[in-house]
């Protein structure tokens, strides 16, 4: 198998596999010639949209079944059956799905790594602007979903709080508020902070 850098994959299998993702195991040789395993989670990147208006963010809430509670995010989703779906139309297409909410206006802040250190997906991160309400067309796996405004001040308390517990939303808005698309300006509460 091909070497990448100084790891070379000597063999892979795949270990499980279902709709949503799958689990490799390669054998591998490093550089000083120890060999050992890796285990590799393969799933579609996602698309997380940070919906901001004069008056605050714009979050769902849903139970995560992994870790048995539900928690506060940006509205954020893949779609295994299209992998390669343009990262744009992912991002309005959630907004929509989970908050009802149309962007009039959508930024790509940059790509990250959800946890690169056992998976290989990524995240696009938007900025969703201009927005305007219509109905929500979420999942089935989405039925319990809830979609909230929080006002500027409520974020920050939520941040300061412990609340967000989501790192991809967490990694978000430091990225929103470290690195703002040009021409725009930082949100109240990236102001406030």
């Amino acid at each position: 198998m091909a070497d990448d850098g100084p790891i070379a994959v000597r063999a892979s299998r795949a270990v499980y596999e279902n709709p949503w993702m799958r689990v490799r195991e390669d054998t591998i040789v490093r550089a000083d010639q120890s060999t050992g395993i890796y285990g590799v989670v393969e799933k579609a990147d996602f698309a997380l949209v940070i919906p901001v208006d004069a008056d605050g963010v714009w979050l769902v809430e849903q139970y995560r079944y992994p870790v048995g509670a539900r928690f506060w995010e940006f509205p954020q989703g893949s779609w295994e059956d299209q992998p390669n779906i343009d990262p744009a139309v992912l991002a309005a297409a959630e907004l929509r799905e989970e908050t009802g909410l149309r962007a009039g206006r959508l930024d790509h802040l940059g790509r990250l790594f959800t946890a690169y250190g056992y998976s290989t997906q990524g995240c696009h991160v938007w900025l969703a602007t201009d927005l305007t309400e219509g109905p929500r067309a979420p999942t089935v796996e989405e039925q319990d979903l809830v979609a909230r405004r929080f006002s500027h001040p409520e974020w920050l308390a939520m941040l300061a709080d412990g609340v967000i517990q989501d790192a991809s939303t967490l990694a978000a808005w430091a990225l929103l508020c470290a690195r703002p698309p040009a021409g725009r300006t930082l949100p109240r509460a990236c102001q406030q902070a």
